[in-house]
Parts: C-alpha cells; sequence; structure tokens
C-alpha cells in the first residue's frame, strides 16, 4: 500500500502569476526528473496546494494534465501516484530520443538566423546560470524549454510533440544519484557548443553536442551505470 508522504516534495512557492495551471504542471514535471516525486508515493491535490499557496483546483488540473501526459496516474479518492519506469524503459525512451533529436538537430546545422541564435543562446546561459547554482529544479525548467524551442524550428510539430512526449516519459525514471553543481555546468555547456556548431553549419559537432547531453540524462537517472 502507498505511503502518503506530500511533505517529501520540495516545490517553490507559486501565486499571483498567469497560466497558474501551466505553471504548476512544470513544476511538478521538474520534481518528477529531479526525482522528489517517486513511484509507489500517492500526492494529494490539497497537500501539494498548500505548498505551492494555491487553492486546490489548478493543482488538480495541473495534475490532470499529468495523467494525460502518461506520467502520473490518478488514483480514485486518494490522490496520484507517479507511474513507475524501468531501467529497460529509460534505456528504449532514450533510444528514441536519439533516433529523433540528432538527426533533427543536424538538419538545422547552418539555418539558424542570427535572431534564432540569439533566443537560443539566451535559453542556454539559462541553463548554465542555474547549473552553476547547483539548482537542478531551476535547470530541469530551462532546459525543457530550450529543447522545445530547438526542436520547433524543424517546422514539424509532430516530431517536435513526440520528442516532448519522450523528454517527459523519460523524467519518470526520476534521478538516481542527484549531479553534482559540476555535473550540471558540464552538461549545460553542450547548449552553448549546439547553438554555436549550428549557426557555424557544424553537423558532425551540433550532433554530437545533442548525444553527449543525452548521454548525461542516461547516466544520471542510472546512478552513473551505461547499458
Amino acid at each position: 500500500m502507498s505511503a502518503l508522504a506530500d511533505e517529501l516534495v520540495s516545490l517553490p512557492h507559486i501565486g499571483g502569476r498567469h497560466s497558474l495551471r501551466r505553471e504548476i504542471a512544470d513544476a511538478l514535471r521538474a520534481a518528477l526528473v529531479a526525482g522528489k516525486m517517486r513511484p509507489g508515493v500517492i500526492y494529494s491535490a490539497p497537500a501539494l496546494a498548500e505548498k505551492f499557496g494555491v487553492s486546490p483546483t489548478p493543482v488538480r488540473e495541473a495534475m490532470i494534465d499529468l495523467v494525460n501526459d502518461g506520467l502520473i496516474e490518478a488514483i480514485r479518492y486518494r490522490g496520484f501516484r507517479v507511474v513507475p519506469l524501468s531501467a529497460r524503459d529509460l534505456d528504449e525512451l532514450i533510444e528514441m530520443r536519439e533516433l529523433i533529436e540528432i538527426p533533427a538537430v543536424a538538419r538545422l546545422a547552418g539555418s539558424v538566423t542570427d535572431e534564432v541564435a540569439d533566443g537560443l543562446r539566451a535559453l542556454a546561459e539559462e541553463v548554465l546560470a542555474a547549473a552553476r547554482e547547483g539548482d537542478l529544479l531551476a535547470y530541469t525548467d530551462a532546459d525543457r524549454r530550450f529543447h522545445a524551442e530547438l526542436l520547433t524550428l524543424n517546422g514539424n510539430r509532430v516530431l517536435a510533440q513526440t520528442a516532448h512526449d519522450l523528454c517527459n516519459r523519460a523524467r519518470l525514471y526520476g534521478l538516481a544519484t542527484p549531479p553534482d553543481s559540476a555535473e550540471l555546468v558540464a552538461c549545460a555547456l553542450e547548449h552553448g557548443r549546439l547553438v554555436e556548431a549550428l549557426v557555424k553549419g557544424e553537423t558532425g559537432k551540433a550532433e554530437e553536442s545533442m548525444r553527449r547531453h543525452l548521454g548525461h540524462v542516461r547516466s544520471w537517472a542510472r546512478g552513473g551505470r551505461t547499458r
């Protein structure tokens, strides 16, 4: 029987902003990848709402969004529970991300405009700043926005949505060993290198940056173990 352990989730206070439902959903997704929400634990909307400093309604709506994404499941009369993910599931999801995202990035080499590149650089700097502060939740949020912006540049909505869904599902695994600040910085620097490779039309370097980034994701989730 799952234990009620809402107090284990340490999430930022949210209030007085637009798109509250979406912000809460994003915060919960970040908590998933940080391993702050674990399979086998039931989380109630009212308890999480108290931590966010908001009413239960937007929290419940946000959690329903995560149910629709396949990230959590509703437990009738009790709350919500993280869907379990095995090591094999993780490997298969990362492999799918490699098959989709690496070629997608390669196609962008040499076609990124100065305006788009500036936007990506700003997001890459945000990722790096969070890494240097050792703020895993802020890092996860900025990283998600960077990759979402990057993949939409292909103009293929199905590709972007598929990659987004795979990324979300991979986050269910959480982090077996949370990376330290140095590890986060090493991974964050790949974002800037990727942008510059795209601007210069260096296809091979862009592919390698994305491959290394996904390798970090797999390694952290498996506690440094490889396949």
